[in-house]
């Protein structure tokens, strides 16, 4: 776990205060209990997410193998095939249909989708934290690991005003109590972060 470079750390901040600026206190948001969706680590296969890092095998055909990382678009170039998307697809789902597409240049092709590296999970903690700023974070992260992360609670601090906003034109706001981010068997404890997800400490 790191702290960015200061200066790229205080330019993303600024460009995240501007985002917060109308959420002030009245801003609505859901308590994390009352999710709907399950506020636990994701389960079932792994879906491939813009800046992963992808290794294309294609069984006995070297040039037309690859390497390289999802674009912002979901999408990675690929020999012959020129532009295809993967992102939000499994690798088993990006290997069935690479091999389809691969037919009509060769006879059985036979394709090993691997992620190699995932993107970076980077998270934001502002408001009254020792430490503001931008980290990345372990894969599987929660909101407390976030708060380590930026030193703690200041003295100044809510216990039961801590947010995470989550989505960048309308960001969604949940709620979090500091005693259920301690508690292992509450779902706040069980929620894990996105890269790209904002904790808010009032």
């Amino acid at each position: 776990m790191r702290i960015h470079p200061r200066v790229a750390a205080l330019s993303a901040v600024l460009s995240l205060v501007s985002v917060l600026a109308g959420c002030g206190h009245v801003a609505p948001f859901v308590w994390v209990d009352s999710l709907t969706r399950p506020a636990s680590a994701e389960t079932g296969d792994y879906l491939i997410r813009p800046g992963d890092l992808l290794s294309i095998q294609v069984w006995e055909q070297e040039k037309m193998s690859t390497k390289g990382r999802v674009r912002a678009d979901g999408k990675l170039s690929v020999p012959l095939l020129r532009d295809v998307a993967v992102a939000g697809k499994t690798p088993a789902v990006v290997t069935s249909e690479l091999e389809a597409a691969l037919k009509p240049f060769m006879l059985a092709p036979r394709v090993n989708v691997v992620v190699e590296e995932l993107r970076p999970l980077t998270v934001s903690a502002l408001g009254h934290v020792s430490r503001p700023g931008q980290y990345v974070m372990e894969q599987g992260a929660g909101v407390a690991q976030v708060l380590a992360a930026a030193g703690g609670l200041s003295p100044f601090a809510h216990k039961d005003r801590i947010f995470l906003l989550r989505g960048a034109e309308r960001p969604e706001r949940i709620r979090f109590r500091f005693e259920g981010l301690t508690d292992p068997s509450s779902l706040a404890a069980r929620f894990r972060v996105q890269s790209g997800d904002v904790v808010v400490v009032e």
